[in-house]
C-alpha cells in the first residue's frame, strides 16, 4: 500500500460502467482499470460469454494476484485509482481482505432497462448474471463493516443530470469534482479489457453522458419471472441512492 485513493465501484452489466470509468478516467489525476477479475470469473465458472477464451488468455486470472495489485502502488504516479468492477465477479472462493484498502460505491439500473440491453447480449442470462444478489450483499457487508452507507448511485440520475450526482459521489468518496468528468475523447483506451470490442460499441463512439431516454419496459415472457427477482434487489439499493445537491 502507498497513499493515495482507491476506489471499487461495483456494477452489474449494461449499467454505464464503461461510461462511469471514462469519466473518472478522464479526470487528470485518476487511473482506471477495467473489471479485473473478469478472466478469474470466466476461468472459475466457465461462462460462455463473447470472446472468453481470449479474455483469459490475455489478463491474469489468479484473483490474488489481481487483489495484490489493486492495492499496491497506483500506476501512472496517479493520486485516484478508479476500479470498475462487476459484482457477479466476486466468487465464493474469494476472501476480502483486501477490500477495506479501497472506498466503495454502488452503481445500479432499473431492472428492465439493464435486461433489455443484458438480453442483447446472454441469451439466458441468470440472477446471479445481473449482479444484483451480490451488489446487495457487498452493500451490506461494507455498511456493517465500517458503519457508514456507502454512496449508491441510479444510472438514470447520472443520465438526467451527470453534473449533479458525480459531484455528489465524489464528495461521498472524498474527491473534489472537476468539470473533466463531463466529456472524453471518443475510442478505445488502452486500460480497456481485451471485451472491448464485443461490448463498448456505443461508448466507443461517446464523448459524454448521453441523454437519459426511456427504455420499453416490455420484455419476452421468458424474463418476466428474472426481472421481478431484480426489482425487489434494485428497491433496497434504489431507496439509499444519493440525490444530487449540484455543486
Amino acid at each position: 500500500m502507498t497513499d493515495g485513493i482507491r476506489i471499487a465501484m461495483w456494477s452489474g452489466p449494461r449499467n454505464i460502467s464503461t461510461a462511469m470509468m471514462r469519466s473518472f478516467g478522464n479526470r487528470p489525476d485518476t487511473y482506471v482499470s477495467d473489471e479485473p477479475f473478469y478472466a478469474h470469473y470466466l476461468a472459475q465458472t466457465g461462462r460462455d460469454h463473447p470472446g472468453a477464451a481470449e479474455v483469459i488468455a490475455a489478463h491474469e486470472s489468479d484473483w490474488r494476484a489481481v487483489a495484490r495489485a489493486l492495492t499496491g502502488p497506483i500506476p501512472e504516479g496517479k493520486r485516484v485509482w478508479y476500479q470498475k468492477h462487476m459484482s457477479h465477479h466476486m466468487l465464493q472462493n474469494m476472501t476480502r481482505d483486501w477490500m477495506p484498502a479501497l472506498r466503495h460505491a454502488f452503481l445500479i439500473r432499473a431492472p428492465r432497462e439493464m435486461l433489455a440491453s443484458l438480453a442483447q447480449k446472454l441469451e439466458s442470462p441468470t440472477l446471479a448474471d445481473t449482479g444484483l444478489p451480490q451488489q446487495a450483499e457487498l452493500y451490506d457487508w461494507v455498511h456493517e463493516r465500517t458503519g457508514v452507507r456507502p454512496p449508491v448511485v441510479d444510472a438514470r440520475d447520472v443520465l438526467e443530470d451527470p453534473r449533479g450526482v458525480l459531484c455528489a459521489l465524489c464528495a461521498a468518496l472524498g474527491l473534489e469534482f472537476t468539470d473533466a468528468m463531463l466529456h472524453w475523447p471518443p475510442g478505445l483506451r488502452a486500460t480497456d479489457g481485451v471485451w472491448a470490442k464485443h461490448w463498448y460499441e456505443s461508448v466507443a463512439r461517446s464523448t459524454g453522458f448521453e441523454p437519459y431516454r426511456p427504455v420499453d419496459p416490455r420484455l419476452p415472457k421468458r424474463l418476466q419471472p428474472l426481472a421481478e427477482q431484480c426489482d425487489r434487489l434494485f428497491q433496497r439499493l434504489h431507496a439509499q441512492r444519493l440525490r444530487a445537491p449540484g455543486c
